[in-house]
């Protein structure tokens, strides 16, 4: 077989896929082979369309930028024609992923679970193919998960060694300087792995953090008699700063829900050694046709992502909005998003507000931006750390700043 069609959009931003033997016509061994004798389109090709699963965990409401490169591939799959599995790990994250983490993890309530499943499922919806037949299935693992009797999980213990377990990062970091391993953690890569029998997935997406819990699923649907996955990896996004993996914890994070002028703010910012691979995971422009000019290339950026979220015409007001604000404008700036002091009791100091606003984590951490210079109100920097404001009326339509990211236009 000559594997004449070209698959750019696999390969755009992947790190790594397995098996991958690139001269192999075996569809076992080559997943571009797979691809070509599968058939999307109905065109009478001996296989089917490709099952394509990507699992994520629950463990918190927010999803940023660094998991949609993952959740982006999965489109790109959807847009070739194969159906996406969006798996909602349900049962799995109250046990939580131990990869590569020092302790073990917070097990999390059924409610807490589903709560923060249906805001994933609503955060994803701008990037996945929701409307097209037979290209979105949402599934939870409980369907299959919580079915499993004592004789069938033993089956799954069977399968691996605790020396195998043991080489999985996480666990051998935590062995080695002797901290608790709990034995409900070896079943998380076992159920993941099943996952992939209950769906009897073709492909399985993951970070490359993930390659150990991707080849059980490999290992496990050989044992049970089903074709193994092919593996795809994606690589861990740097954040913001252009050191550290992009991360909420951090402070290095641009949400999905973030409002335009927020992600705008952040994206235009991007660091020259990161904005090559943002451009390549976070959009589908062509890399050869970026401009020349490093601050065209960030605005270019910020533009287009924040587009893809929330429009091109409220990507274009936050850009107006940034530059305004750039300026020191702040009450010219139309893109801010407003936050109603109808909650606030006055007399009120700034530093509750700022903390009521969202700007700031709490009052300690608004205290501690006033004592760094890092709060303005409409343009004005803030040195008072117990300035108190007596009514609303004296904030209305003022311009609330931290740093240069966080904005927000107060309101009655």
């Amino acid at each position: 077989m000559n594997l004449s069609q070209p698959f750019p959009w696999l390969h755009r931003g992947t790190s790594e896929i397995f098996p991958h033997q690139p001269t192999s016509t075996d569809p076992d061994e080559n997943l571009e082979a797979r691809l070509e004798k599968s058939d999307p389109g109905g065109n009478g090709n001996p296989d089917r369309s490709l099952r394509i699963k990507f699992g994520i965990d629950p463990t918190g409401s927010d999803i940023h930028l660094g998991h949609s490169i993952v959740i982006r591939k999965l489109r790109a799959f959807q847009d070739a024609g194969h159906t996406a599995i969006l798996l909602i790990g349900d049962f799995t994250a109250r046990i939580g992923d131990p990869t590569g983490k020092s302790e073990v993890r917070k097990q999390l309530t059924e409610a807490e679970v589903l709560q923060n499943a249906q805001t994933y499922i609503d955060q994803v919806r701008p990037i996945l193919d929701f409307d097209t037949p037979g290209r979105l299935e949402i599934r939870y693992n409980s369907e299959w998960l919580f079915k499993l009797d004592l004789g069938k999980i033993q089956e799954l213990l069977a399968t691996m060694t605790v020396g195998q377990m043991l080489a999985k990062e996480g666990f051998s970091e935590r062995y080695k300087k002797e901290n608790p391993i709990y034995l409900h953690e070896f079943l998380y890569p076992l159920m993941q792995g099943y996952d992939s029998v209950a769906l009897e997935a073709d492909v399985e997406l993951g970070g490359t953090d993930q390659k150990f819990n991707l080849a059980v699923g490999r290992d496990l649907q050989r044992h049970f008699g089903q074709r193994p996955q092919f593996g795809l990896l994606m690589p861990i996004l740097i954040g913001t700063d252009g050191v550290q993996k992009m991360s909420k914890s951090l402070g290095n994070f641009v949400g999905l829900q973030e409002d335009a002028l927020s992600m705008y703010s952040k994206l235009e910012k991007t660091p020259d050694s990161q904005i090559t691979q943002y451009f390549e995971l976070l959009t589908n422009l062509p890399l050869a046709e970026l401009p020349e000019n490093p601050r065209d290339r960030q605005k270019l950026l910020a533009l287009t992502v924040v587009s893809q979220y929330h429009g091109e015409a409220a990507a274009l007001e936050a850009q107006k909005a940034a530059i305004t604000l750039v300026q020191g404008n702040a009450k010219q700036a139309d893109a801010v998003p407003a936050f109603s002091l109808e909650t606030i009791q006055f007399p009120a100091k700034l530093f509750y507000i700022l903390s009521a606003s969202g700007l700031c984590s709490g009052s300690s951490d608004a205290r501690r931006q006033i004592q760094g210079g890092a709060v303005r109100l409409d343009g004005d920097r803030v040195e008072d750390l117990n300035l108190v404001f007596e009514s609303a009326t004296e904030l209305e339509g003022k311009v609330l700043q931290v740093g240069k990211n966080k904005f927000v236009r107060l309101g009655l």
